[in-house]
Order: structure tokens, then C-alpha cells, then sequence
């Protein structure tokens, strides 16, 4: 199995990059985690919010294989607990291909060819948070998901 969270834009932010490498070194191998930042799209100023939108399609399509289970972080997504998002997780391991996707777009969200792309929604908030965070909120989910599965003592109901 692997996750891969494929997000728009470079983490600038030190203490960000540095928590979030905490969580993922503590991540079992067997989940093969890996983050892919694309470069943000050149000229964003001067492209509508349409426009920004398609370039990030193709960025986004060009790393995406035909049989990867894609998941978009969208605030339209299905809302879960900790607990159900790990349950979530284990479905897909038990179920389906070796590469689960999840996908963190720009500033505008994503185009209609990425929501029909797309196996799945999930919203992690109905807050509105920096990219950046939402990476590492990510990362850290993906983490308690995995100490909730093996019964560890990380995560509190």
C-alpha cells in the first residue's frame, strides 16, 4: 500500500516542514507515505480563478495513474471523526490498489475535471486553513489513523 499526499505549492514554513516530518518518520513503512509538492503555477496573478484552476488539473493529472484511488481534501467533503477516518484508511488498505491519493489543491479549489476524477471528498474542517496547515493536519491524522488501528495510547475518545 501506498498514500501519497499530492499537494499545490512548496511549504515555505520551517516549523511547519519540521512537524510534519515528525509525524511522517513515526508513520510505519508498510504505509510507504509520501508528500509530492508541485510548484505553484507561474503567473497565478495574472490568470483568472478558472484558468488557475485548469493548470492545476494538469499538474495534478500528470501524477496520477488510472488506478490510483484519489481522495480530494475539499471543504464539500464527507466529514469524519478520527476514529472513522481510520476506519476509512483501513477500508481502503483491505480493499483496493496499492496507491491511495489525496489531493490538496490552490487557493480556488479544484476544477470539475478533478471532482470527476476524483473516488472521493473528504473535509477535514468546516474552518477554512492555510494549505500549509492543512498538510500537516493531514500528516498528523494519517499518524493518530494508524495509532487507532494498532491500539496504541496516542489517541483519546
Amino acid at each position: 500500500m501506498q498514500i501519497s499526499l499530492l499537494c499545490m505549492g512548496l511549504t515555505d514554513e520551517s516549523q511547519i516542514i519540521q512537524l510534519m516530518q515528525k509525524y511522517e518518520k513515526r508513520l510505519p513503512s508498510h504505509y510507504n507515505f509520501k508528500r509530492v509538492e508541485l510548484p505553484d503555477i507561474k503567473g497565478r496573478k495574472n490568470l483568472s480563478q478558472e484558468q488557475q484552476k485548469l493548470l492545476e488539473e494538469e499538474a495534478f493529472l500528470d501524477k496520477i495513474n488510472p488506478s490510483d484511488y484519489v481522495v480530494l481534501l475539499d471543504e464539500k467533503g464527507k466529514s469524519y471523526t478520527s476514529t472513522q477516518f481510520a476506519k476509512f484508511l483501513n477500508n481502503q488498505f483491505i480493499s483496493m490498489a496499492h496507491h491511495l491519493v489525496f489531493v490538496v489543491g490552490g487557493p480556488y479549489g479544484f476544477s470539475e475535471k478533478m471532482y470527476q476524477r476524483s473516488n472521493a471528498k473528504i473535509s477535514l474542517s468546516k474552518m477554512t486553513f492555510t494549505h500549509q496547515m492543512v498538510r500537516l493536519f493531514f500528516v498528523e491524522q494519517v499518524y493518530r489513523a494508524f495509532t487507532i488501528l494498532q491500539g496504541k495510547s496516542y489517541h483519546h475518545d
